[in-house]
């Protein structure tokens, strides 16, 4: 039992956190790469995906796996996040900071959206099922470059319009 739901339940509540805050994401990636902000959006693409790293670690695993390892990456680039937004207010570098380390915790999110898509999605399990093949590889190259580009792309657009937090 984890928060009071059996292991089933609290992995459906998991995954629904998890897709919550990938789809606040690309909501907050979409705002940033046309220099908009919502604070609404950007508070919900936050606490979900700090909600879906911490309730990561509640899972019933013995020891250390990459799961763990991706989980205190997030929550580290999410309280950067969280302090350039709240405490520098965007101001100065803290806005490059920001977009960088809110759409790196996101990339991680969608990196695991796929891992998870291979295991669990008959016809893309069937292609890669170890997790090491190349469509598996190609799948998250692809997702790599993207979120490459449209960090840069958000970094470069966002600073132009000169937009604050406050």
């Amino acid at each position: 039992m984890m928060l009071g739901l059996s292991l089933s339940a609290f992995t459906t509540f998991h995954v629904i956190i998890s897709l919550i805050a990938i789809a606040a994401g690309f909501v907050v990636l979409y705002q940033l790469l046309n220099s908009q902000f919502s604070p609404p959006w950007t508070a919900a693409f936050l606490a979900a995906t700090v909600l879906t790293s911490v309730t990561g670690f509640m899972f019933p695993i013995s020891g250390f796996t990459p799961a763990h390892g991706f989980g205190i990456i997030s929550l580290v680039l999410l309280a950067v996040a969280i302090f350039a937004l709240y405490v520098q207010h965007l101001g100065g570098v803290w806005r490059g900071v920001y977009i960088v380390t809110a759409l790196l915790s996101l990339y991680l999110n969608v990196f695991v959206l796929v891992v998870q898509g291979f295991q669990k999605v008959p016809a893309l399990n069937a292609l890669a099922p170890k997790g090491s093949e190349p469509p598996f590889a190609v799948a998250q190259g692809i997702v790599l470059v993207a979120f490459v580009w449209l960090i840069y792309q958000a970094v470069k657009r966002f600073r132009r319009m000169g937009v604050s937090a406050r």
